[in-house]
């Protein structure tokens, strides 16, 4: 569903990304750590179209991103880790915004809006403006939007940020429930538990390489050792990167 091959990313003499190679399946959710500066958000920005690579291929949902932008940035949903939104607009406005944007009628999708504002439970809130919600309401509303259009891939930035436990619960519902209907998330998050306990595999990046790749119980193998995901990232990374409160969060 999204594949990369030799994914490199140069600036000047410096490599962000080095020959980058991975597969995320239909019905995947797949998680991409990695400490602060090991090109994660490198990766993403790249898969979005928000940067182009200096070398290798981008595949989304069968459509090359370099020949076939369109096509393939039409199948891609995008929440990013901080909400950008226009905060004049009441949520029902922003969604028919995002709708204009893809090209949509917002009057033949005002069932699928009221669904989706259902779903990430905004829906009282629907006439409110943007700028009374609060962070985690705001970041709800930012992944209802992402699932407008219908994608089959989607890539995700420190979901959880801002959210309060309920929310947190909710947005893990609708990832898993995205993924059960064959689609597929890529979800890059420093909250280590969080990926424990969502991902069917994860990819570990450092100094812009894949150092590990597979289940929990492939990555305890390549470490040699038992523990939770923090202890084997840690032991993968040699506790490169991270401060203990990152860790820890």
């Amino acid at each position: 569903m999204l594949r990369l091959e030799s994914l490199t990313k140069r600036y000047g003499a410096h490599e962000a990304v080095r020959n980058l190679s991975l597969h995320v399946r239909a019905g995947e959710l797949f998680g991409f750590l990695g400490p602060n500066g090991a090109g994660k958000t490198t990766t993403i920005k790249m898969i979005a179209g928000l940067l182009r690579p200096t070398s290798g291929r981008i595949e989304i949902a069968g459509h090359d991103l370099a020949l076939h932008p369109v096509e393939a940035k039409g199948a891609l949903g995008f929440i990013p880790d901080r909400p950008f939104l226009y905060e004049k607009l009441s949520a029902l406005e922003f969604m028919r915004f995002v709708a204009g944007i893809y090209g949509f009628d917002s009057g033949i999708l005002n069932g699928r809006i009221d669904e989706l504002l259902d779903l990430v439970e905004l829906h009282t809130a629907r006439g409110e403006l943007i700028e009374s919600f609060s962070h985690g309401m705001k970041q709800r509303l930012v992944i209802a939007s992402a699932f407008l259009h219908q994608p089959k891939v989607m890539v995700v930035d420190e979901p959880m940020v801002g959210l309060d436990p309920k929310g947190a619960r909710l947005i893990k519902r609708v990832f898993r429930e995205f993924c059960d209907s064959g689609h597929s998330v890529f979800v890059s998050t420093h909250t280590l538990e969080v990926a424990q306990e969502l991902c069917d595999r994860i990819g570990i990046i450092l100094r812009g390489e894949l150092v590990a790749l597979g289940t929990m119980s492939d990555l305890k193998s390549k470490a040699q050792m038992e523990g939770d995901l923090e202890e084997v990232f840690l032991k993968l990374t040699g506790g490169e990167g991270f401060k203990e409160s990152e860790v820890a969060s």
